[in-house]
């Protein structure tokens, strides 16, 4: 049985908020929702909305849940937000 919001008896999605050239490469599209699973494939689905991510994903830092996620293995849960951060200038 999905995981669902008490609220919308809708299953919860995870959330994968896309900043500077992330939310560029997506088309000025600042949050994609897509099923939980593990890390790379949340990333996969987010790349299978908004295919401009491919290119820029590999040089991207990824937190999940605040948490740096250095492991397209680990477990992304129902309900949790990733932030895909590109490089930025100066930093």
């Amino acid at each position: 049985m999905p995981d669902t919001s008490p609220m919308t008896d809708q299953p919860r999605l995870v959330e994968v908020h896309l900043f500077a050239a992330a939310r560029a490469a997506a088309e000025g599209v600042s949050v994609l929702r897509v099923g939980p699973g593990t890390l790379g494939e949340v990333l996969a689905e987010a790349v299978g909305q908004a295919p401009g991510l491919a290119s820029v994903i590999p040089r991207c830092s990824v937190l999940v849940d605040s948490v740096a996620g250095h492991d397209d293995g680990i477990r992304v849960a129902a309900g949790s937000r990733v932030d895909v951060l590109p490089p930025f200038a100066g930093g």
